[in-house]
C-alpha cells in the first residue's frame, strides 16, 4: 500500500502567482518593447555607450595560454614581453580571447590590440574577431596588470 507523503494544500489558488501581477509583468515587457522600438524607429543615439576617444598608446600583442593558469605574453614580433607561472586576471582574460577565437575559427597565435585611450579606458581588442575586454571595469588591479603589459 504506497502512502501520499505530499503536505495537503489548503488552497491551491493560493500557491499560484495572482493575475495582477502576472499582468503587470506582461505589461512591463511591452512598455520596454514599446521603447526600444520608439528609439530605433526614431533613430534615437544611444546613450548608454562610452565616448569615442582617441587612442593615445596602442601595443600588439599575443596571448599564449600554458596550462589551467600560465600565460606567456609576446610581442607582435614573437619576443617574450612577459612569462607567467600563475597569470591570474591575464589567463582568464586570455581563455576568453581564446573561447572566441575557437569558435570563429581564428588562429590563436594572431596579436591583439592593447589599446590605451584618452580618457583613461584600457582595452584589449580583437580585430579579427570583434570580441574586446575593457580592462578599467574589472578593478584596479586587474587593470595594473595590462598596465605593465604596455609598458615593458
Amino acid at each position: 500500500m504506497a502512502v501520499d507523503v505530499r503536505p495537503e494544500s489548503k488552497d491551491p489558488d493560493k500557491e499560484m502567482v495572482p493575475v495582477v501581477l502576472l499582468r503587470a509583468m506582461f505589461a512591463l515587457a511591452l512598455l520596454s518593447l514599446a521603447i526600444v522600438g520608439f528609439s530605433v524607429a526614431t533613430g534615437r543615439e544611444p546613450v548608454g555607450q562610452p565616448k569615442a576617444a582617441d587612442v593615445v598608446q596602442e601595443r600588439l600583442i599575443v596571448l599564449k595560454g600554458g596550462g589551467a593558469q600560465a600565460v606567456t605574453v609576446l610581442a607582435a614580433d614573437g619576443t617574450v614581453i612577459a612569462d607567467l607561472a600563475h597569470g591570474g586576471f591575464i589567463t582568464v582574460v586570455q581563455n576568453g580571447l581564446q573561447r572566441a577565437r575557437l569558435t570563429k575559427g581564428v588562429d590563436q597565435s594572431l596579436p591583439v590590440r592593447l589599446v590605451r585611450f584618452a580618457n583613461g579606458r584600457l582595452a584589449l581588442l580583437d580585430p579579427e574577431t570583434g570580441w574586446s575586454a575593457e580592462l578599467y571595469a574589472f578593478g584596479g588591479d586587474n587593470k595594473a596588470a595590462f598596465e605593465r603589459l604596455m609598458s615593458q
